[in-house]
Formats: C-alpha cells, structure tokens, sequence
C-alpha cells in the first residue's frame, strides 16, 4: 500500500510539472491567445488586414504606406486588399462569411448600415484613452458626418475634400475675363452674379462655362452659399419649403436654361468635364482636391481655385465636403494590432505620409496643413484649408436612410435630362424624401 501511495504521488506530481510547463510555453488556452493579440513573446506575426477602394494612384501610396507600417511593427503584417468595383455589397458578404478585413473603408452613407448592424467597433474608448495616438478632438468639427451618433464615434474621417470651384485661366482669358475668381475672393467680391457674368461670357465664345455634376456636393454647396438649408434641425428635407435653398435651386435652373450651365449628363458622348476642362472647353468644374494629381500632369494646363461664389454678403459660405471614414470590424480577432494600424493610419503623421508630394485630399486631422500648401499647387490652394474651416460632411439626417441619396440625385437627373419643371420637381424630390425618411423612422 505505500509503494502505491508512492507511486500515485510521483504520478500527481509529474503530471502537475507537465501542465505548468504546457502553461508557460504554448497550448490553446486564453493565456496564448492574449499572447498572440499583442504579438509579443509568441514569436509569431499577428496578421492583420485592411480594405479600401481606390485608382491606381491612390492604391499605390496605400501599398506603400502599409509597407512602411510593417517595417517599424516587426511583431504586426498588416496586408492591403483592394476592392475596386461593388464595394459595399463585398464588404458586407464578407462580413456575413465572417471573413471581412479587420479595418476598412466606409463611404458616409454604408457606415450608417454598419453601425446599425453591429458591424463595427465603437472607437470612443479606444480614442479617449491616455495612450491612445489619436484623439477626437484632433480631428475638424464638420468633418464627422454619419460616422459619430449620439456621442459616440464609430468611424474616423481618412482625410476629406472640401468642395471648390477650378477654373481653367486660359478659358476665362480667351473670353475677355481678365480679373480671376480668386482675386475676386480675396476681395470680398466673388458673388453669384460675378460667376454668372463669367459663363456667360464662356458660353459666348462657344465654350462651357460650368459642368454641374449630379452629386449631393454640388447641389448643396449652392444651398448653402445662399444661406439655405437642405433639412431642417428635425432631420426634414426643407429643399422646397425654405426659401434661400429654393432661390438656389432656381438660380442653377435658369442658368442651365441658359446654357451657361452644362449639366454633366448632357456632354457629349464619352467626354467628362474633367477631360474637357484639361483640353480647354471648360471654365469651371466643381471637386475637391482630387484633381490635383490629373491636373498637375498637364504641363500646360494653367489653373486655379476658388471657394463657392456667394449670395449672402460674407466673403465664404460652408460648402460640401465629401468624406470617407475608417472603421474595425467588430469581429475582429486581432483589435489591439488593428488599433495600431488604424491610429497610425488616421494620425498626424499617417496623414502626412499619404497626402504629401501633390495627394488628392486634405487632411482631417490638425497640425498639417503644409501637405496642402506644398509647391504652391495651385496657387490659392490656402482656399481648400479656409472651406474646410466652415464646410460639412452629408449629414446623417440623409446618409442615414439607406438609397435616400440616390433617390434625390436620380430626380434631379431626370429634371435636367427632360427638361423637367423645377417648382413640381422640387417639391416631388421634397415630398419623396419625406416619406422615405418617416418610413425608415417607423420600420416600413
């Protein structure tokens, strides 16, 4: 009986020397997967991936951005996967299949989606804490759209485009206009009737003198320099109702009218005002800073901008700003590293890597404004800086309903192309957001 007693003890003992060791050194128990979250002491990567759209260009600085990340994080692979085409639709079969990346891109209205399918990680206590690189309030006050609800922050703007006005000097002296919109600005003096009396003069020497593009952007920055108001502080659609929008909307159709504005579905076959604009057809196009890089490669190409044309007697207005937001998959099995990449990405520094030497946005964080005014390109590019000051992002009271914004730009598609009446159209494209908007409130 003692032999056995012996030898149960040794058994006992052995057994216990075995689990302490399978404890310290590996196993699948929650000890290893903390270990392998932080990617330290694992002796194993942890392998994170990232998703965005993007041309060529801009996937390109991607690309090089996450190679540079992955040399300073030897514990972290972060891998870029490009979705060029249905974006939305991919992201979210992915995120059914459970094999979404761990951060990606979101457009301002998909994020809405997101956020009410619980796709997607509330950022606000990773962003407030003490070690934390970035912080909400690093980040411009109009720039958070749809991606913050009550409070609470579910994306980060990647960087943004405030809406302006380019214009091709050569077309504008070749019609007889010999003071520039931006001197005009500067002046206090750039008003709705100062552009008109510049297409007008455009369309006399038989070229165009605006291209309006069907996009949210473009109609409200009219609005808004008129000091109109889209919706109401209810979430209503007040386009119809409220007289300053109303009187916006009547100025675009009475130059359209007229011809010296050009709605962009009316071009000739294959031709964008982008391409017409870089061949001399074009006065004035409306974008962010996106065409920077495609304009900058036309040595001859002699152009400038200026912030919307204003009817109100201030000297600018708040115009639109198209955004996009990073979030993190909420299934994310890697967060703590994902985190890493993504402040990283969203910071000061991660800004400046992807928008410096002539990039396509402007930063949505502080404390680099130099990225824009890098080799005086264009001249008053101090005016991307100035509209991104008071402009806004779509507000979530239409990025939150889900094909809202489609809608109202396919109606207004239709009014250009069928030569439509605007007091009937107004106020169908009025009464059809409405009734969207109470029917998403009310679960129909």
């Amino acid at each position: 009986m003692k032999k056995l007693r012996k030898s149960l003890l040794a058994v006992v003992l052995l057994a216990s020397v075995v689990l302490q060791a399978c404890g310290s050194g590996g196993g699948s128990g929650d000890n290893q997967g903390a270990v392998a979250e932080d990617g330290k002491g694992s002796g194993e990567k942890v392998k994170i991936k990232w998703a965005t759209w993007g041309n060529p260009g801009e996937l390109t600085r991607f690309q090089e951005f996450t190679k540079d990340f992955n040399s300073r994080h030897p514990d972290i692979e972060a891998e870029l996967i490009p979705i060029p085409g249905e974006y939305d639709q991919k992201i979210l079969t992915q995120l059914t299949g459970g094999t979404a990346p761990d951060v990606f891109y979101a457009g301002d209205g998909f994020v809405v989606k997101l956020i009410e399918n619980k796709s997607i990680e509330e950022m606000t206590p990773r962003m407030t804490a003490a070690d934390s690189k970035i912080k909400p309030d690093d980040y411009f006050e109009g720039l958070w759209g749809a991606a913050k609800r009550d409070g609470k922050i579910y994306g980060v703007p990647v960087d943004c485009n405030p809406m302006v006005l380019w214009y091709n000097k050569k077309v504008l002296n070749d019609a007889g206009i010999t003071e520039m919109p931006a001197d005009l600005q500067a002046k206090g003096q750039w008003t709705w009737d100062a552009f008109k009396g510049m297409v007008e003069k455009i369309r006399d020497s038989k070229k165009y003198g605006y291209v309006l593009d069907n996009s949210w952007n473009s109609y409200y920055s009219w609005v808004t320099s008129n000091g109109g108001k889209v919706y109401d502080d209810n979430g209503k659609f007040i386009g119809y109702d409220d007289p300053k929008s109303k009187e916006a909307f009547q100025f675009l159709y009475d130059n359209v009218k007229e011809k010296n504005i050009t709605f962009a579905g009316t071009l000739p076959k294959g031709q964008g005002g982008d391409a017409m604009f870089m061949s001399n057809q074009v006065g004035f196009v409306g974008a962010g800073r996106w065409y920077l890089p495609l304009f900058k490669k036309n040595s001859s190409l002699e152009y400038d901008v200026v912030t919307w044309p204003t009817n109100t007697g201030n000297k600018i207005e708040p115009a639109g700003i198209p955004t996009a937001f990073l979030v993190m998959n909420s299934a994310s099995k890697h967060k703590d590293a994902a985190y890493t990449f993504y402040s990283e990405f969203l910071s000061s520094d991660g800004q400046k890597f992807r928008l410096q030497g002539g990039g396509n946005a402007v930063p949505s964080v502080q404390g680099v404004d130099d990225v824009v005014l890098e080799g005086n390109l264009p001249e008053h590019a101090q005016l991307f800086l100035d509209a991104r000051e008071v402009g806004y992002s779509l507000t979530p009271f239409e990025a939150g309903i889900p094909g809202l914004s489609t809608d109202i730009t396919s109606k207004f598609e239709a009014l250009w192309l069928k030569n439509g009446e605007l007091d009937a159209s107004l106020k169908d494209i009025q009464e059809m957001a409405n009734k969207k908007i109470d029917d998403y409130k009310n679960g129909k």
